[in-house]
């Protein structure tokens, strides 16, 4: 059974939806899901030891950072064997601020640097997922499954 971990940062409760979105979707597809709260479960790269994927979900601080209980993690990534990795990043955004989802972008060029592969765009959600928002978690989903499953067969 493939096994994909989620993380996620949640402050309002958007980002921690989304990633239950995404989660029970891929649950409903046979994948086993293992969900972390970021700056709350203990998180260290032994988690990943026998996962065939990783998303990471968070929302945005202020001006484009990324939030203050997410920062040991992004510290903490380079540490973490990502070589080659599927990893998918998504979460809960605020068209208010200059800087539309910054977090997550910055979390993607750390991984990036790690060695991970990014086989679909970031999913950025405006605030509390819609209806609409909902189907894009769905194809984000399944686009993140498609390279999985493609990369465990060709190993």
């Amino acid at each position: 059974m493939i096994k994909i971990v989620i993380l996620y940062a949640s402050m309002t409760g958007n980002t921690e939806e989304i990633a239950e979105i995404i989660g029970t979707y891929l649950e409903k597809q046979n994948v086993k899901i293992e969900r972390y709260q970021i700056g709350y479960d203990k998180l260290e790269s032994t988690i990943l030891d026998d996962a065939d994927g990783m998303m990471i979900g968070t929302y945005t601080d202020g001006d484009g950072d990324i939030p203050f209980e997410a920062e040991d993690l992004y510290d903490d990534l380079a540490a973490w064997n990502l070589t080659d990795r599927p990893v998918g990043l998504f979460g809960s955004c605020d068209s208010w601020y200059d800087s539309y989802g910054g977090a997550i972008d910055t979390f993607a060029n750390i991984v990036k640097e790690c060695g991970a592969k990014l086989p679909v765009s970031n999913l950025k959600i405006e605030l509390s997922p819609e209806a609409e928002d909902i189907k894009k978690c769905h194809q984000f989903a399944s686009d993140f499954m498609y390279y999985v499953n493609k990369k465990t067969k060709d190993m």
